[in-house]
């Protein structure tokens, strides 16, 4: 009886310690799902096409990043991306979750900080 409570308290102590040591998590949604939600938006927001299905994959991408590290990956992918494209159209990019029925905190544009 010792012997396993002993043993209980070792496993204990080795997963508080592997815890407290364990890296923040990690985002779960990564660049290639942000373009994949987002493909359908390409024509509207370069001005080459209308919307489309666009409001299903913004509404998508936005039940995908429920976490903080989620969203702030979510940012820096679109700001990579967004200098990917050429004729992007910041404004209609902006637009796009008030259009879709989405309320984000924060305004999409290039100059955003995803570190908050």
């Amino acid at each position: 009886m010792a012997s396993t409570m002993k043993a209980m308290g070792m496993l204990l102590i080795a997963a508080v310690t592997m815890m407290a040591v364990a890296p923040p998590s990690e985002a779960a949604v990564g660049c290639g799902q942000v373009v994949s939600y987002l493909n359908p938006c390409i024509p509207y927001v370069t001005n080459k096409g209308p919307m489309g299905s666009c409001c299903s994959g913004v509404k998508g991408l936005y039940n995908a990043a429920q976490t903080t590290p989620d969203r702030q990956s979510v940012c820096g992918c679109l700001k990579s991306l967004a200098g990917s494209y050429t004729g992007l159209d910041y404004n209609k990019a902006a637009a796009l979750p008030s259009q879709c029925g989405v309320s984000i905190p924060y305004k999409i544009s290039p100059s955003t900080d995803c570190s908050k």
